[in-house]
């Protein structure tokens, strides 16, 4: 993969008042830094449009921090335009003085020429950043825009596995190769559910002792699953395992009903929930897009994420409660229960997970959605997980919402968004906010 390569272009003219504008420059260069050391910055400000050219022509940005340190005209912008093909976050620095005195820096007229120059080359949505370095809001973005920036970085080098089709009526998680290399630059690979389901039968029972071991080690209860659904599990961890690292696999979104009980006997639940702790984002219901939804919460929190469907609503709480039939990871159950191993609420076939989540006081919802036109939009909330036990067979979270949940329940039902949701441990909600700027999609945000 190549190395994420953050960029820091500072223009201006020299008829305003340097000595304002370096003390500018160098506070800025010094966030930027201290944000991430791997930016590159120029050796002061590019006072024309040959300087920007100059400066830029070598270096291959993942992502462009473009400031007006004082006003500059849309010239400068067209030429980064012309040059990079990456993400642009725009920062407008404060007028230093009001005194009735000299206009020392002009850098918000010259944001203005630099946006409207954007638009002329189609760039809509982008991360606007407004005030001084020394100030925590810029600060916040900032940080915002670059992990942003790493993540549409790093979905260029992700492949994501669809393992089988999605069951009848659940095609909103289907997705075409095309489509997401297009829309987010990820590679989709696909594999029958049937090819993998085989390659488990092929294995010899002792040769597979070893995923058991592991599977009992990060659970509580596995002692319970009959003999033959244990093994059965084992090889099938085995398989899905091989799978992913022989293939480069960083993210999956499995089927899972009815074919793992119909024509394999065991569930893929606890499969899917180790894997998630292996730090490979795996959705079932073979749901792409709840897969690649998991995989940006996994890479903003370093953290396993929560994938499931709301199913409760609490107002009196201010509560939405996300359940599933049993693939949370096991890391995200509480620490007073452990990861408990149960039965598929409907199937009554185990190995699954059954167990409520720990609390944690901050959380971030969230769902990659796609319109049936093929433009994507992001739905995000942030909250806290409270400390709730299992609330239905199976593994389950209750978040409550720094805004309604009623509305956030009554609004995305009426606009149509997907079952599935992810729940982030942390607040992201800006980050992901950016992104989708940086992916030319829009945000839903309560």
């Amino acid at each position: 993969m190549k190395p994420f390569l953050p960029v820091y272009v500072p223009v201006g003219v020299p008829t305003f008042h340097m000595e304002s504008a370096a003390d500018r420059f160098y506070a800025s260069m010094a966030l930027l830094k201290k944000t991430d050391d791997r930016f590159v910055c120029p050796d002061g400000i590019l006072l024309g449009v040959d300087k920007v050219r100059s400066f830029l022509e070598d270096l291959q940005p993942d992502l462009i921090v473009f400031q007006n340190v004082t006003f500059s005209n849309s010239a400068y912008m067209t030429e980064v335009m012309h040059l990079c093909h990456c993400p642009v976050a725009l920062w407008t620095l404060r007028e230093p003085v009001i005194d009735g005195g000299r206009l020392r820096l002009n850098s918000l007229t010259g944001a203005y020429s630099a946006a409207n120059a954007m638009r002329t080359f189609g760039i809509r949505q982008f991360p606007y950043i407004f005030g001084m370095p020394e100030e925590e809001s810029v600060q916040h973005q900032l940080a915002s825009a670059v992990h942003a920036a790493e993540c549409v970085h790093a979905m260029k080098h992700l492949r994501l596995a669809a393992v089988g089709h999605t069951p009848e009526g659940f095609g909103f998680g289907r997705a075409l190769d095309s489509e997401l290399m297009t829309s987010f630059g990820v590679t989709l690979e696909s594999i029958e559910a049937r090819e993998l389901i085989d390659l488990a039968k092929s294995y010899p029972d002792e040769e597979c002792l070893s995923y058991d071991q592991k599977t009992e080690s990060a659970t509580c209860g596995l002692c319970e699953t009959p003999a033959h659904n244990r093994i059965d599990h084992a090889k099938l961890y085995r398989a899905y395992t091989e799978f992913v690292q022989g293939h480069g696999i960083g993210a999956l979104a499995s089927r899972c009903w009815p074919d793992f009980f119909t024509a394999f006997g065991t569930p893929v639940c606890t499969v899917l929930s180790l894997l998630n702790d292996d730090g490979i984002a795996a959705a079932c219901e073979a749901d792409i897009y709840g897969a690649l939804s998991m995989w940006l919460g996994m890479q903003l929190s370093k953290k396993p994420v929560f994938f499931g469907d709301p199913v409760s609503l609490n107002e009196e709480e201010n509560t939405i409660t996300y359940w599933h039939c049993g693939a949370a990871a096991c890391s995200l159950a509480r620490k007073d229960t452990g990861a408990t191993v149960g039965v598929h609420p409907n199937r009554k076939i185990g190995p699954a997970m059954d167990f409520g989540c720990e609390a944690f006081p901050e959380a971030t919802v969230f769902r990659i959605g796609r319109e049936p036109d093929g433009t994507f939009r992001f739905f995000l909330f942030e909250g806290e997980a409270l400390d709730k036990p299992k609330q239905f067979i199976g593994t389950s979270i209750v978040i409550r919402s720094d805004s309604s949940c009623r509305k956030i329940v009554e609004d995305s039902v009426q606009l149509g968004f997907e079952p599935h949701y992810v729940v982030i441990q942390g607040h992201h909600a800006d980050t992901l906010s950016h992104l989708a700027a940086m992916l030319k999609m829009d945000v839903v945000r309560y």
